[in-house]
């Protein structure tokens, strides 16, 4: 089997560390890099219930997309969630790696899983990275769909396409409007609300989308806004990246090992909105 250190080093040449976010904490969290990995698990939170199931399948490593630590900490003691995290993955000898915003960043990357899930076509980055000469790296993806179909349809699509929550998936525009060409952006993407309305789409998908800023887009220009649970857009990446490693792992490649890796994603729905109830009042 392969070492940590091996695997690690595929994880960083998928997703290298320098295409993180300045703000963002991605790479190794704990493990020894000596340690022998057969099973990596990927799940959206490091939260307990994910952590359970990757000890009750005996994973060697757990991919996670969402840092324990985003912004430090001074202790790991069991006293709080985090630190019960941490007890529990050293316990049971499992390693645990952040993919984040270069997971964002990458080509493809989580932007491209969520446009697969809900039937775009990726045509390029909502927004590019300079660095990149192919111009397919970025934040974001526009992409279209084969036909043309109302805002209606195309929310009811998404919403076939994604794992179900709670909050289900919400659209603002006149639900007869017709969409083909769409932009989408995995988790938080108000902040790119502006670059969507100027790309010329007829759609913005994606999450945690505010009243203000929601409000003052579709104002200020043509474009239809879908808002899905930010889990449940960054959940489709699990897949891909699972794809993407145990590719590396194949035989013939100069990186193979004689036992392919296992892995795993887990589908434990970690979205914190656990309920919703219909609101049968009209002003």
């Amino acid at each position: 089997m392969p070492k940590l250190s091996d695997v690690i080093a595929v994880l960083e040449e998928i997703y290298p560390p320098q295409w993180a976010e300045s703000w963002d904490a991605v790479g190794l969290v704990c493990g020894d890099p000596e340690a022998e990995v057969g099973r990596v698990m990927f799940a959206v939170d490091p939260v307990q219930t994910v952590v359970d199931e990757a000890v009750e399948w005996g994973a060697d490593l757990l991919v996670t997309h969402h840092p324990l630590y985003l912004r430090g900490t001074t202790t790991v003691a069991a006293t709080g969630f985090k630190g019960r995290v941490v007890h529990t993955l050293i316990k049971h000898d499992i390693a645990l790696h952040v993919a984040h915003t270069n997971a964002d960043h990458a080509d493809p990357g989580v932007s491209d899983a969520l446009a697969e899930a809900v039937g775009l076509k990726v045509t390029g980055p909502l927004v590019a990275d300079p660095t990149d000469p192919a111009g397919r790296r970025g934040s974001g993806r526009i992409g279209e769909l084969p036909q043309p179909m109302t805002l209606s349809a195309f929310a009811a699509q998404v919403a076939a396409g994604l794992p179900a929550t709670a909050a289900g998936v919400r659209a603002a525009g006149d639900p007869e409007r017709q969409v083909r060409r769409v932009a989408v952006c995995g988790g938080s993407g108000d902040s790119f609300l502006a670059e969507a309305c100027k790309a010329g789409v007829d759609a913005y998908l994606t999450a945690d989308l505010r009243h203000h800023p929601a409000s003052e887009a579709t104002e200020a220009a043509p474009v239809a806004l879908v808002d899905a649970a930010h889990w449940a857009t960054e959940w489709p990446w699990l897949t891909l990246a699972a794809r993407e490693l145990t590719g590396r792992f194949t035989s013939g490649r100069a990186d193979a090992h004689d036992r392919p890796l296992e892995t795993r994603v887990s589908t434990r729905v970690t979205d914190p909105w656990t309920a919703h109830a219909p609101m049968p009042y009209t002003p």
